[in-house]
């Protein structure tokens, strides 16, 4: 599949009022200097005036791509994003690198796990998550073009999964099930997979769907899941502000009920280590994410799901 850097060459190349802005940050881009000359600017390692000039440009009709670490874009530069981008609603394309869980050996200074509360938060902002690169790659083109300002949780993991062509405001239902649906977005996408499978071989009946826009959100696949007893809400990011607020908003918008299980960083930063090691220990591994379902379930609170006692901690030993 074509490359993110590739992609954006193409849309530079085909429309003149796209330009390249990047805080230092050029994992992706490193070839496009070259190509772009004057319409590939590094502002160094200062987001808050890349910010600016990109709202700058916006406002003499162009229509900025711009780079740097989760972190830094949402939270150093978040008053110049709320104010000069948000205010006037300017069509700057925001890609942060390495949120969530793909900060893995940072510590709490450099792990994105509130991004998506606060662009969420910011009116008319479109916020992505992708579960791979894959999924990335299929939505670049129509978020860029879309007028809004936009949101990229970027994740460059490869992965065998094959998506479905990318919505935007849709969601990419895997399948539903009766007993258990597993709402995810970003890399935990692969953990559930595994989960699914997990589940499935013990006889439950489970469903997974990733919800790769989170605003404008599909509403519709919230709803549709949460006819299943459980629904589990999966994310590497504060509880608050994340997927599952966005469930609850969903649930009380339309008077509906469901018996919601969060699984995600409550209260809590996640201990810097490998990736691997950072799912391992903060129970983010595919087989500990099933564990903790049935773990919910064993608890009584569905009675009509029936889960054999001999299933539990199955996938902890």
């Amino acid at each position: 599949m074509i490359s993110y850097e590739q992609i954006l060459l193409n849309l530079c190349k085909s429309d003149e009022r796209f330009v390249v802005l990047t805080a230092e940050n050029r994992a992706l881009i490193r070839n496009l200097t070259k190509e772009l000359g004057r319409r590939f600017i590094d502002t160094g390692i200062t987001e808050q005036t890349m910010v600016g000039m990109a709202a700058g440009l916006a406002l003499q009709g162009r229509i900025p791509v711009i780079h740097a670490l989760s972190t830094f874009l949402t939270l150093r530069a978040f008053e110049f994003i709320r104010t000069d981008v948000g205010i006037p609603q300017l069509p700057v394309k925001l890609t942060g690198f390495v949120p969530g869980f793909l900060s893995d050996a940072n510590g709490p200074t450099h792990q994105a796990i509130e991004d998506v509360a606060l662009m969420r938060g910011i009116p008319g902002m479109n916020v992505f998550c992708p579960a791979d690169e894959e999924d990335m790659l299929l939505m670049l083109e129509s978020i860029w073009n879309a007028p809004n300002p936009v949101y990229l949780r970027a994740n460059t993991r490869k992965s065998t999964y094959k998506h479905e062509p990318f919505e935007i405001g849709k969601a990419e239902t895997v399948s539903l099930g009766k007993d258990v649906n597993i709402l995810v977005y970003g890399i935990l996408f692969e953990q559930a997979l595994v989960a699914k499978q997990l589940l499935e071989e013990q006889g439950l009946s489970v469903g997974l769907v990733n919800m790769r826009s989170l605003k404008p959100v599909d509403e519709n696949a919230i709803i549709n899941a949460c006819e299943a007893d459980l629904v589990v809400t999966l994310e590497d990011h504060f509880q608050t502000g994340g997927l599952y607020t966005i469930v609850a908003e969903t649930l009380l918008k339309n008077t509906l009920t469901a018996q919601v299980m969060p699984i995600d960083l409550n209260e809590k930063w996640f201990r810097p280590a490998l990736l691997n090691d950072v799912l391992e220990y903060e129970g983010f591994t595919g087989s500990k994410i099933a564990s903790r379902i049935l773990h919910r379930l064993e608890r009584g609170a569905f009675s009509n799901v029936s889960v054999d006692e001999k299933y539990i901690n199955v996938f902890d030993e």
